[in-house]
């Protein structure tokens, strides 16, 4: 008796391929893999152990600044005002633990609070009133910038507890060093991928980013999930800022300024889409790491920090265009 074969298995191998390429990280991974093959045959101190450390500690702040911003633009919104909310963050840090005012644990919890509040108060104006994400957090930006150049009164703290710069200490792993600040970025990653891809608040968060109407007729608490969101993003903007203190050694108030756009630069190179509803965390940190490979690989080229800039714009347009031309062709 000749076993007759479902038509439907035919098919099933090459939708599970379709399915690989036309991911939203598939693109951004090969991206990444093209970038690291090219500066690998460019110059020969890219392709070792210390340098791809390197542009993991380069990379941690803005990466943890990313994360936050994902779960933002999941929602259709996007948030200005990350980088100038974590300068102030470390600020308020730096300062209360180097002034002795409080001990540096209280210090520390005080600066995650302080950006929590920040996210807090943004996701209330968005939600609430409610005003365009756009204006919010561009508000917010001058708001958190002004405060810490108030709060600084302009000058760079130095002199920190060891407790702050703990994280950027390194230890080794084979003929590698690595800092735990890198791992404490590398753990938010896999932390917020996992609720985004495997909890309900994370399924929740696709459906608001898909449509709040729809969401919210599901029995969904749009205006409180909404609030979470920007709160939590704003207590990972307090943890950049912290791994930012562990750094640099110092609490600099000129800090940050270009950090919310190189966020949501990472954002839209790994593929999550500014309209809502698509995207993931892994596909963030592909992202990052995308940004750090490039400039790392061009600096050790020797290319003028102006055309890495430059570079990066256009892999942003290129990365929005792809998106723009997915979503119509899936209509």
């Amino acid at each position: 008796m000749t076993a007759t074969t479902s038509p439907y298995a035919e098919l099933k191998a090459p939708t599970t391929a379709r399915r690989l390429l036309t991911a939203p990280t598939t693109g951004p991974l090969a991206a990444l893999l093209l970038a690291c093959a090219f500066f690998s045959l460019s110059t020969d101190q890219f392709l070792t152990g210390g340098n791809f450390s390197l542009i993991v500690q380069q990379v941690m702040v803005v990466g943890t600044l990313a994360i936050g911003q994902t779960l933002i633009i999941l929602t259709a919104g996007i948030d200005l005002s990350c980088g100038a909310v974590m300068a102030f963050g470390s600020i308020v840090i730096a300062k209360m633990a180097a002034e002795g005012s409080v001990p540096p644990l209280v210090a520390i919890a005080l600066g995650l609070v302080v950006c929590g509040g920040f996210g807090l108060l943004n996701g209330l104006l968005v939600q609430k009133i409610p005003l365009p994400p756009f204006i919010v957090t561009l508000g917010m930006l001058n708001v958190a910038f002004a405060l810490t150049h108030i709060y600084s009164e302009e000058q760079t703290v130095t002199n920190l507890p060891g407790p702050l710069t703990a994280l950027g200490q390194t230890f080794p792993l084979g003929h590698t060093d690595i800092t735990y600040g890198s791992l404490v970025t590398i753990a938010l990653f896999l932390l917020l991928a996992y609720a985004l891809s495997s909890t309900g608040w994370g399924r929740h968060v696709y459906a608001l980013g898909n449509s709040a109407e729809a969401a919210r007729l599901n029995g969904i608490r749009t205006s409180r999930l909404t609030i979470g969101i920007y709160t939590v993003a704003g207590l990972l903007y307090g943890i950049a800022a912290l791994l930012l203190i562990s750094r640099t050694g110092v609490g600099d108030p000129q800090a940050g300024q270009t950090d919310n756009l190189d966020s949501i630069t990472a954002v839209v190179l790994g593929g999550t889409s500014l309209f809502g509803g698509r995207g993931s965390v892994l596909g963030t940190f592909i992202g990052v790491l995308i940004v750090g490979v490039f400039r790392n690989g061009l600096q050790l080229m020797g290319v003028a920090s102006i055309y890495q800039t430059l570079i990066t714009g256009v892999l942003v347009i290129l990365a929005v265009t792809v998106d723009q031309l997915s979503r119509k062709k899936a209509r």
